[in-house]
């Protein structure tokens, strides 16, 4: 049965005190994969689903009687970008990736709320509000060391449920990007325009016509059932003992490196062999891929393609210009990003599992992969059919 209910709210909103008292009896398990994964989603949204919901999830299974795990579905991008290698380990109460600024959750949701009153204060209308708690999340992320709203309350979210777990048996799944099925429930399956799905569908409907980036970085995608895998995976082992290490990249890129050249040159002969169509049924032509160095190259690019020698000076072009120069400034960390993820413990896992299940289906590993079979035949098509026409309206 499915129950409704918001993880933003204290035992999860449920109101029928016969359903809650009936769900802390008979559950044993809780994965939470709630979450706002907009990188510049509103501040007050993103806390509130992101990291006191997180905490909302693990105060309500303490009360369930028979709990034996929770699992917690994080991203592995929490981590930063400051070592070569980034670790499976759990963050400190208040750690920062500057070690120049202190971190107080508390005090972060103080200041959203006087943020929020302020505006309020002033009459703002909820456009103006949106905006500006949207560049308030930016704001104190990179205070702390974080490029986006969405990693930094990930990353307070993790804190809370690894400072207040008490007895709760707790596993942390962090995905790297994740993508389109590869096989289950069938290939190329997808829901959302997300991450590198944004480039991909802004590239193939023309609206993107240059890439900020360094070509040898390697980006670090997993197909979605993959994860779960992992997770079935997870939970399977460790049901009846809680894991010591109990962090987990889901990820690719030290087993098996995609680089941003390659996913570049797939994606520029992909839509050259299969061109999008506009409104009138025409065929769009692509530009060539086009190589920015810097996110100050990428502007001043824009500028002179947008304003400069813009035959056209409407509300529309302007819009364009500077929903481009946004999404240059939100992406720029992961077209630069240096480090790649361990997934040590991932690779324990794999092992351990042989042990429990004998079942081909719950495959998780990455070397696997051949990238261009899987991006030309499986995730672009799987994109272009399952979430671009609900999705890319609203993103691009």
């Amino acid at each position: 049965m499915a129950i409704a209910g918001d993880i933003a709210v204290e035992n999860l909103g449920l109101k029928d005190e016969n359903l809650k008292n009936t769900m802390f009896q008979e559950i044993d398990l809780i994965v939470n994969s709630a979450a706002s994964t907009k990188f510049d989603e509103r501040f007050d949204i993103s806390m509130g689903v992101n990291t006191m919901g997180a905490l909302n999830v693990l105060n309500f299974a303490k009360k369930c009687y028979k709990i034996k795990l929770v699992v917690h579905i994080s991203t592995a991008y929490v981590c930063g970008d400051e070592e070569e290698i980034l670790q499976e380990k759990s963050f400190e109460m208040g750690q920062t990736l500057k070690g120049t600024s202190k971190l107080n959750i508390q005090t972060e949701m103080n200041l959203l709320e006087s943020k929020l009153a302020e505006l309020r204060a002033m009459n703002a209308d909820e456009n103006t509000i949106t905006y500006a708690m949207k560049d308030y999340g930016i704001e104190r992320a990179n205070l702390h060391g974080w490029p986006n709203t969405y990693v930094f309350t990930k990353a307070m979210g993790e804190m809370l449920v690894v400072n207040q777990k008490d007895n709760i048996p707790l596993i942390i799944i962090r995905p790297t990007m994740v993508t389109g099925t590869i096989r289950d429930p069938f290939p190329g399956w997808i829901e959302g325009v997300r991450t590198l799905d944004t480039v991909i569908c802004g590239y193939g409907l023309g609206k993107l016509e240059s890439f900020v980036g360094n070509p040898n970085t390697i980006i670090d995608i997993i197909p979605v059932d993959l994860v779960v895998n992992c997770v079935i995976t997870a939970i399977v082992v460790h049901l009846d003992q809680a894991p010591k290490k109990f962090i987990y990249h889901i990820s690719s890129s030290l087993r098996n490196p995609f680089k941003y050249f390659d996913f570049l040159n797939i994606i520029y002969y992909y839509f050259v062999k299969n061109p999008c169509t506009n409104q009138n049924g025409k065929p769009i032509v692509i530009s060539k891929r086009l190589w920015i160095s810097s996110l100050a190259t990428f502007n001043n690019y824009l500028t002179i393609r947008y304003v400069l020698l813009a035959k056209d000076h409407t509300y529309d072009n302007h819009k364009k210009y500077k929903m481009l120069q946004r999404w240059g400034k939100l992406y720029n960390p992961y077209g630069f990003f240096k480090a790649i993820f361990d997934d040590t413990n991932v690779e324990n896992l794999r092992r351990m599992a042989k042990g429990y299940t004998k079942n081909e289906e719950l495959d998780f590993d990455p070397t696997n992969i051949d990238w261009t079979n899987y991006m030309m035949n499986t995730h672009i098509p799987g994109l272009l059919k399952y979430a671009i026409k609900q999705s890319i309206n609203s993103k691009l």
